[in-house]
């Protein structure tokens, strides 16, 4: 399959790739050289660089990041991811996040990260949404109602 990388994946693509289930957003990279340890595998501190850059597509794509000087400031308060499976230089992943819940001024990511047909990490990782003078920002109603419709999360 030719997985096209860095642009969000459809629900086709998604499934072609070994998905278990469609999510509203799903980014395709390769391991680079640079990301590979001495043990021969893909460094920790990768995986995190590999969530937040499918964070950043998600925000954007949810239209929270439009690079106006009053958009919120996103600032990750917790993260946890559980490592099962090795990665090596040149596979193929997918990088897959949805919101999971939410309150007034933060909401719970999960991602997912799937090579070779296998889940191989997941992300658990709260978001709290600041404004630009360092106040707690509401949720927007339009993105709050995206998160229910479009990934079934749930209000806490």
């Amino acid at each position: 399959m030719d997985l096209p990388y860095l642009t969000p994946l459809t629900a086709k693509q998604q499934a072609q790739f070994g998905l278990s289930e469609t999510w509203p957003l799903a980014l395709a990279d390769r391991v680079r050289f640079a990301e590979i340890d001495r043990q021969n595998h893909a460094n920790n501190a990768a995986y995190m660089t590999w969530f937040e850059t499918a964070r950043l597509q998600y925000f954007r794509d949810w239209g929270m990041l439009e690079g106006r000087a009053d958009d919120p400031h996103f600032v990750l308060r917790r993260a946890e991811i559980d490592y099962l499976e090795a990665l090596r230089l040149g596979d193929d992943y997918v990088t897959t996040v949805a919101c999971k819940s939410f309150r007034t001024s933060s909401f719970t990511l999960g991602c997912e990260l799937w090579a070779n047909c296998r889940l191989a990490a997941r992300f658990s990782g709260v978001i709290v949404l600041l404004a630009p003078d360092g106040g707690k920002k509401a949720i927007p109603d339009t993105v709050r109602h995206r998160f229910e419709t479009e990934d079934g999360a749930k209000a806490d």
